[in-house]
């Protein structure tokens, strides 16, 4: 995954030069311009077919009040192969996720004013914010196989490969990325120090922050996804109770 991920960089790198090659005022290398030729809006995405000096190009960042014809920016991207959007029910061949750079002024220019909209520097970025304060008790579920999200976490060597049930509340939500959604849920138990009171959960399942839901997946340790983004417990694959 890393060894992919390296390569997607360096290929981004090596685009986005050729992308910003002649363009005034756009020189740096990781930064992709173009003219917004289509807008899909979903959830929490805004997707942009870009007309760039390279050709088009598919790009997504955070929702933006973005149309067709604004010239934009996207800064601090990466580029992503046979990216499946489950919302979309379509897969992307190459889409870029990245930063944009302001919001389309009146004239349809990007603004000078850099706003992070976007993923960042790496997929796994996005997400919605974290609540703030400490997670209400929310009680085991009933199911033989519950857990608390502590006894997961601390108990994660042992149950590797192991169907579970979680029930907890959702504290970050980051859709639709890598054809997942990912979830952060908590229940009370466990604590901030030892990061026992927190637990990734993949799922397609669709969910707000603030839901508390149950959970049923296998228990997956020492989960390496590349750009520093690894867990040593998640549950994968999730459905919802």
């Amino acid at each position: 995954m890393k060894a992919l991920l390296a390569f997607c960089m360096l290929f981004f790198t090596t685009s986005a030069l050729a992308v910003s090659e002649g363009m005034a005022n756009q020189a740096d290398a990781g930064v992709v311009k173009g003219e917004v030729l289509e807008v899909i809006n979903v959830e929490n995405f805004t997707y942009l077919r870009l007309d760039t000096h390279a050709g088009e190009i598919w790009t997504a960042v955070i929702s933006a009040p973005v149309k067709k014809g604004n010239v934009v920016a996207i800064k601090d991207a990466i580029v992503m192969k046979d990216f499946e959007s489950k919302i979309l029910k379509r897969t992307f061949p190459t889409i870029v996720f990245g930063n944009l750079v302001g919001a389309p002024n009146g004239n349809g220019q990007s603004a000078d004013k850099s706003v992070p909209m976007g993923l960042g520097s790496s997929f796994i970025a996005l997400s919605q914010k974290w609540k703030s304060g400490s997670t209400p008790r929310v009680a085991k579920a009933e199911e033989s196989d519950a857990l608390a999200v502590a006894e997961v976490v601390k108990g994660a060597a042992k149950l590797e490969g192991k169907s579970v049930v979680v029930r907890g509340k959702v504290v970050k939500y980051n859709p639709d990325i890598m054809g997942k959604n990912w979830i952060h849920v908590r229940d009370g138990s466990g604590s901030e120090k030892d990061q026992s009171n927190d637990i990734l959960v993949t799922s397609s399942v669709p969910v707000q922050i603030g839901d508390v839901v149950t959970f049923r997946g296998k228990v997956r340790t020492d989960q390496d996804f590349g750009a520093g983004y690894a867990y040593k417990v998640l549950i994968e694959d999730a459905v919802k109770l």
